[in-house]
């Protein structure tokens, strides 16, 4: 049972999405730096893995029906001088810089933040908040949510974030940027040493320092357990140690719900860390589910809401009237024709990486396998270099280490790398975290795009990885 998620049955959830609605009219990004005319928003946000196995305790006691990026700081060429307190606003949920790239009348903006035992609470129900609605009549209409959230808001945490950005240009000149921004986060687990907190990857990727604000507005370095791009997920750390006695009494384990059985049409709750300044609470309702939509070509199978997700809300809950945990906010489409289109990772779904992400070891730097790249001299083929030369967005290899497992393999100057085994690469952050999990002697499936006949052609390359 290690490494699982659980329902109360003991029945491993099922995250395959059953219907298919589709929504493609429009191409959604969540770039952390990203602005649109009359919008600004901000975004952004250590790596520190432990070797950790938990078993997750999925807890129920209900009485209803229960019901997946790096900073692209060269997308504009100017900063927007409303942003300056913050640097510039990045998607819907972080605050940092933005650059422009969207077509006229779109955006996407980011949603812009060991006993052995994680307890993940999922129930089909209240579970121990006695105050929740445990039943709710046919014609029942909830115009107060109040207490709903009184009693979650010690789940939901801000996420503050700092770092320096390291930007190439075209012919290898390095330039650093410091950056800062916000996001949230929900507390999905606890233990007998640390608390785990669920975020966008987006909230924290880039960055060396990040600060969890609690409910009651004590302040801790948390560390990144494990992230993932292409879910858009990651799992923070906090040691237990690092809080005082009265915010670990205060802070409580969100409750997760089941996003399967949610329907147009019911009740949402949104809980983040609107524009950096402190949790706000927005309600709508779930407008449609497993609605795909396009983000940096991923596609997602998302919940959307018309629960308004603002700058700063990446991260955060939403959730049903019972308080229960249905997706992570993540994305938000704004436009000048648009209302109320914000996106939400189903719960359901995440669930099945967030385990992966808590289990996740990373390796010792002796340790780690030898590729035999230049990263110094690499370079990012961000969206801008992409569209202007038409090539493949990915690490440019400028040079390569004499007698190493990359050129043995066949990589060659001139190669841009895509990916890794599964995952998708687009920047040399993304290839050293990965690399950072492979060992010496683990073999990867390193996908490149090579320029033949004026085209670039994607190609594998299986590599044994050295020793350092």
């Amino acid at each position: 049972m290690n490494n699982e998620i659980y329902n109360e049955n003991n029945k491993e959830i099922n995250s395959n999405s059953s219907n298919n609605n589709n929504y493609q009219s429009s191409q959604y990004r969540y770039s952390q730096n990203e602005i649109k005319q009359d919008y600004q928003y901000t975004n952004q946000y250590p790596w520190n893995n432990q070797p950790y196995n938990y078993y997750i305790d999925i807890n129920s006691g209900a009485s209803h029906k229960k019901p997946k990026r790096k900073y692209r700081f060269l997308k504009a060429l100017g900063f927007t001088a409303a942003a300056l307190l913050f640097g510039v606003l990045v998607g819907a949920g972080v605050h940092g810089y933005n650059y422009l790239t969207r077509p006229d009348d779109t955006i996407l903006v980011e949603d812009d933040p060991q006993a052995n035992v994680i307890d993940i609470v999922e129930t089909d129900g209240t579970g121990d908040i006695s105050t929740l609605p445990t039943k709710l009549s046919k014609d029942e209409v909830v115009t107060d949510v109040s207490d709903v959230v009184d009693n979650v808001m010690p789940s939901i945490v801000a996420i503050n974030s700092s770092g320096v950005y390291t930007e190439y240009d075209f012919f290898g000149r390095k330039f650093n940027q410091p950056i800062e921004g916000s996001g949230s986060g929900i507390i999905i687990g606890q233990n007998g040493s640390e608390i785990l907190i669920v975020t966008n990857n987006h909230v924290i990727e880039g960055s060396t320092r990040v600060e969890i604000v609690f409910s009651d507005d004590t302040t801790a370095d948390a560390a990144v357990k494990g992230a993932e791009a292409k879910s858009d997920l990651a799992v923070l750390s906090v040691e237990l140690d690092d809080l005082t006695e009265e915010t670990r009494n205060t802070i409580r384990v969100a409750t997760i719900g089941n996003s399967d059985e949610v329907k147009p049409g019911q009740m949402a709750i949104a809980i983040g860390n609107a524009l950096g300044y402190g949790q706000s609470v927005t309600v709508g309702y779930i407008s449609a589910v497993e609605r795909e939509v396009n983000i940096e070509n991923v596609n997602m199978a998302l919940i959307q809401t018309d629960a308004a997700i603002n700058p700063g809300n990446s991260g955060g809950a939403l959730m049903n009237i019972y308080g229960e945990v249905i997706g992570i906010n993540s994305v938000k489409y704004a436009s000048k024709a648009v209302e109320g289109m914000g996106y939400a990772i189903p719960i359901t779904d995440a669930l099945p990486m967030i385990n992966e992400l808590i289990n996740r070891e990373e390796v010792k730097a002796g340790e780690q396998g030898f590729l035999g790249v230049y990263l110094d001299s690499s370079i990012d083929v961000n969206e801008l270099y992409a569209e202007r030369f038409n090539m493949p967005m990915g690490v440019y290899i400028n040079d390569i280490v004499p007698d190493s497992p990359a050129e043995k393999a066949g990589l060659k100057q001139g190669h841009i790398i895509t990916g890794i085994d599964s995952q998708k690469i687009e920047t040399m952050e993304e290839l050293l975290n990965i690399l950072s999990y492979r060992r010496a002697g683990d073999e990867i499936k390193l996908v490149i795009s090579e320029l033949e006949n004026g085209a670039y052609a994607e190609k594998t390359l299986e590599i044994t990885l050295g020793k350092r």
